[in-house]
C-alpha cells in the first residue's frame, strides 16, 4: 500500500488523538498531536505570565517569544505513544490539566500561533506516512490529504469522557465544570477568525457517542485500507 497521509479532526474531547495515536501505531505511521502543540504554547503562557488578570492574553509579548518557543514528540516505549516536550521539557501531563484546558482555546485563535504552528506541522507531515489530529488539519494544514475524518460526539458524552480520565489519573475534576468547559470550545472553536472548526467537504464523519474503542479502531482500519488501496 502506499504511504498517504491521514486527517483526523472534530470536537474536543471526542477521542481523536486516542484514535490517531492507536491507527499510527497499528500501521508503523508516525504521530503528530497538534492540540499538544497549541496545549504546550497555553503552558508556556501561563508560565510566563502571559495573561492578564481578567484572562485576556499579552498578545505582543507572546508574539515576541513564539521564537523562543520549541515542540517537539519522543516516542514513549513503556506507553507506545509519543510524548510532548516544551523546550527539552517532558510536559505530557501538565498539558493535559484544567487550567490549560480552560486557556488553550483563546491561544488557539491568534494568528501569529496558528500561522507559525501550521507551517511546523506541515513540514513534519511531509513526505506522508503521517496520522495528523486536530482542528483544521483536513481544512487547512492537509488540504489534500488522501483521508480525512471529523470526529463528533455529544457534548455529554464527551464531557463525562474526560472527567472520567481526570478521575483515573488522580486529578481534581467536576462534571459541571468540564461540561462547561467543552461548550465554551466548541464555540470558540467554531467560530475563530482563522481556521474555524469544521467538517471538509471531503471528510467522513464519525459519530462514536455510542461507539466502543474496538468499533472505532475496525471503522478506521477499514477507511484507512480503502484510501491506501486507491
Amino acid at each position: 500500500m502506499k504511504k498517504i497521509t491521514i486527517a483526523i479532526d472534530g470536537l474536543s474531547s471526542c477521542g481523536k488523538s486516542t484514535m490517531a495515536k492507536d491507527l499510527a501505531r497499528t500501521i508503523g505511521y508516525t504521530y503528530i498531536d497538534t492540540g499538544a502543540m497549541y496545549r504546550a504554547v497555553t503552558l508556556y503562557a501561563l508560565r510566563n505570565g502571559l495573561f492578564n488578570a481578567d484572562g485576556s492574553i499579552k498578545a505582543d509579548e507572546l508574539r515576541a517569544c513564539m521564537g523562543d518557543i520549541d515542540i517537539s514528540f519522543k516516542f514513549n516505549h513503556s506507553t507506545g505513544r509519543p510524548d510532548t516536550y516544551l523546550n527539552g521539557e517532558l510536559v505530557e501531563g501538565d498539558i493535559r490539566t484544567m487550567e490549560v484546558s480552560a486557556h488553550v482555546s483563546p491561544i488557539a485563535t491568534l494568528p501569529f500561533v496558528r500561522h507559525a504552528l501550521v507551517a511546523s506541522q506541515q513540514a513534519m507531515g511531509r513526505g506522508g506516512g503521517v496520522v495528523m489530529d486536530g482542528r483544521d488539519i483536513g481544512t487547512t494544514v492537509f488540504p489534500h490529504a488522501e483521508l480525512k475524518v471529523f470526529v463528533t460526539a455529544s457534548a455529554e458524552v464527551r464531557a463525562k469522557r474526560r472527567y472520567d480520565e481526570l478521575c483515573a489519573k488522580g486529578m481534581e475534576a467536576n462534571y459541571a465544570d468540564i461540561l462547561k468547559n467543552v461548550e465554551e470550545r466548541d464555540y470558540i472553536d467554531s467560530h475563530r477568525e482563522v481556521s474555524p472548526l469544521r467538517k471538509a467537504d471531503d471528510a467522513l464523519e464519525l459519530d462514536n457517542s455510542y461507539m466502543t474503542i474496538e468499533q472505532q479502531k475496525e471503522w478506521l482500519m477499514q477507511k484507512y485500507e480503502e484510501a491506501a488501496r486507491d
